[in-house]
């Protein structure tokens, strides 16, 4: 495994990050999600992302429990708090409120002290800016918290945010957006914006919610088990999926697969390595559902593709891949 420095900040995290979205408490059991984590942790994996959100709060719940008893300080936790925890009017959103008790809920099930990465995981237009970053401002002071970041906010929010962050001497270090091959629509903002205030990209779905790893044929059923499947369970995953299941997407997924294997490379192996090229993104984030999945997926870290590997590569995926920034989020 490889690190990088997170954006300008002194956070290291591996250039892989094991994330349990769709996974932990709701794919797969508690027995296999920590297998999947000790694997990670073999591998040399030592950034870890959830969310309250993930499964009803259970993706947290199996995640501390999958790291009880390893060194806190030789890995980085991360969660996230924005989207509904309950049925009450203040259990979403970024007020106050819901920070400081998101925060204490997100402790408890992860069985930690801090949270290495505390990120908001959607922008909330209902709730000052001002009073979101003071809420994090506190929780810095406070020790809950280290550093902050932010998913899918648009280049403006981020600037918004990193104006405030600065005022109130809050190190905020992260993005986290979508990002892959097929999905490239933090390329012309985001990312500049990120890289002017110092700040990392932690890239969700490096394989386009497995399009890219070969497995989907054009005209061929979808495969049972996948994560494209009815039965995958997770409706916003799986509109996100099915927005690429389409001939056009996957003859061209296809014609990539030979530069994959000239590289020595499995199609998710090139997809991550893909994404690993660009040097704003910090860490990419993976998922299993089998630790053998880690295993592989690994040995992209560190790897650098050709230059003529990436030029045929966006040769191929020329007006499929999407650039649109106004798609953020």
């Amino acid at each position: 495994m490889k690190y990088r420095k997170l954006g300008k900040s002194g956070l290291s995290v591996s250039e892989m990050a094991l994330g349990n979205w769709i996974t932990h408490g709701a794919q797969v059991d508690d027995r296999t999600a920590q297998a999947c984590v000790n694997a990670a942790l073999d591998a040399g994996i030592t950034t870890f992302d959830t969310a309250d959100v993930y499964s009803e709060t259970r993706a947290e719940t199996v995640l501390g429990t999958s790291l009880k008893g390893i060194r806190r300080d030789s890995i980085e936790l991360c969660t996230k708090v924005f989207h509904p925890t309950g049925s009450g009017p203040n259990d979403r959103g970024l007020s106050r409120k819901h920070i400081m008790e998101g925060c204490d809920a997100s402790l408890r099930r992860l069985q930690t002290d801090y949270i290495d990465v505390y990120y908001a995981h959607r922008f909330d237009s209902d709730v000052s800016l001002e009073e979101t970053f003071i809420a994090f401002s506190d929780l810095v002071r406070q020790g809950k918290v280290l550093y902050i970041g932010v998913s899918e906010w648009t280049a403006e929010q981020i600037k918004r945010g990193a104006a405030l962050a600065r005022e109130l001497h809050v190190p905020f270090a992260a993005s986290q957006p979508q990002y892959s091959m097929l999905w490239r629509v933090i390329e012309g903002e985001v990312i500049p914006a990120c890289e002017r205030e110092g700040i990392g990209q932690v890239v969700w779905s490096p394989m386009a919610q497995g399009i890219l790893s070969g497995k989907y044929a054009p005209g061929e059923p979808v495969p049972e088990g996948s994560r494209a499947s009815a039965e995958a369970g997770a409706p916003f995953f799986d509109r996100l999926a099915g927005q690429w299941l389409n001939n056009e997407v996957l003859q061209a997924v296809g014609r990539i697969r030979p530069l994959a294997e000239e590289s020595g490379l499995t199609m998710p192996q090139l997809a991550l390595a893909w994404v690993l090229q660009n040097p704003q993104v910090s860490s990419a984030i993976i998922g299993a559902s089998r630790p053998e999945q880690v295993q592989e997926n690994v040995k992209a870290a560190g790897v650098r593709l050709d230059a003529e590997v990436m030029r045929q590569i966006d040769l191929i995926l020329s007006g499929i891949a999407e650039f649109d920034p106004s798609k953020t989020g």
